[in-house]
């Protein structure tokens, strides 16, 4: 009953108001049209069309029925159309995570790039943390990550670019007891909660930014809530330079050194190998190499 063939048909017959009309548009006589519209309706049980002496009518009920019709046309369309993308290797999503550690001073020009390349895509994007960034990769939540730590955590086939080193900033508010200190030990600093960002992970073990072993921490889900911690004086904790910097030249934060402490994280791009995902390839093509790679996401 809700064919193409016969969705089509009502269309030009609502469309045009004539069963002669839609005769010649459709190459059929017009008796056969008027008879195809009568066998949905008695089907349907409702009357599409007031037949009126020199034209036809849609009932309010034929109304309803047309516009659903059309939407259902679409939809066949977009079927049709996505089915042979894929089979091309023109996915319809693209799941992008990132890690919390990046910068994402770019990710407004890769989402208006990315919308204005494909007109039938779309773009998923989460954000993790450490190896829930792994888990997302692992679990096939994310077919690329940006920012994860080149230590690989997981099995599978994927493919890895390095980004470069992420470098830390041991970082608290001026006026915590730790920034007032001349010299800044373990001892000090163990008294004092450590901020922590709270790694996503479910399944796989879990990494938490550095802190003394007898120091306490305060896990939290982002640095939005980590700086304002910070500000607060609520504890100090270990930021990422490029974050820590703006802050730290606007007085809200203050840096301090600990003995012997340089931290760095080795970072990169991991993604899943498809055989055939022609979204991923543009995306790899368009992040670009580790140069590019560090001075847009780490730099």
């Amino acid at each position: 009953m809700y064919s193409r063939s016969s969705l089509e048909m009502l269309d030009v017959v609502a469309h045009l108001g004539s069963f002669s009309a839609a005769a010649q548009v459709l190459h059929k006589v017009p008796s056969a049209i008027s008879y195809s519209v009568r066998q949905i309706e008695q089907e349907l049980g409702v009357q599409l069309f007031t037949r009126l002496p020199r034209k036809v009518e849609l009932t309010p009920a034929g109304e309803v029925f047309i516009l659903e019709a059309r939407q259902m046309l679409r939809r066949m369309d977009e079927l049709t159309h996505q089915t042979r993308r894929t089979a091309q290797g023109w996915q319809s999503s693209l799941k992008l995570t990132l890690d919390n550690i990046v910068k994402v001073d770019k990710l407004s020009e890769l989402i208006e790039d990315f919308y204005r390349e494909f007109e039938f895509a779309e773009l998923q994007i989460n954000m993790e943390v450490y190896n829930g960034a792994w888990e997302a990769i692992s679990q096939e939540r994310a077919d690329i990550v940006i920012g994860a730590t080149s230590a690989v955590p997981v099995s599978g086939e994927y493919g890895v670019k390095k980004i470069g080193s992420l470098d830390w900033a041991l970082v608290m508010s001026p006026t915590h007891p730790c920034a007032l200190v001349d010299v800044l030990d373990e001892s000090i600093a163990s008294q004092y909660p450590a901020i922590c960002i709270d790694d996503t992970s479910r399944e796989l073990p879990k990494r938490h930014t550095e802190h003394y072993p007898q120091q306490r921490r305060l896990l939290l889900p982002n640095w939005f809530t980590a700086i304002e911690c910070l500000k607060s004086d609520v504890g100090i904790g270990y930021m990422p330079s490029h974050m820590a910097r703006p802050l730290i030249e606007q007085g809200l934060l203050v840096e301090r050194v600990l003995p012997d402490a340089k931290l760095s994280s080795e970072c990169c791009m991991v993604w899943r190998k498809h055989e055939n995902h022609k979204l991923l390839e543009w995306l790899l093509d368009y992040l670009g190499e580790e140069g590019k790679l560090y001075r847009d996401w780490l730099a």
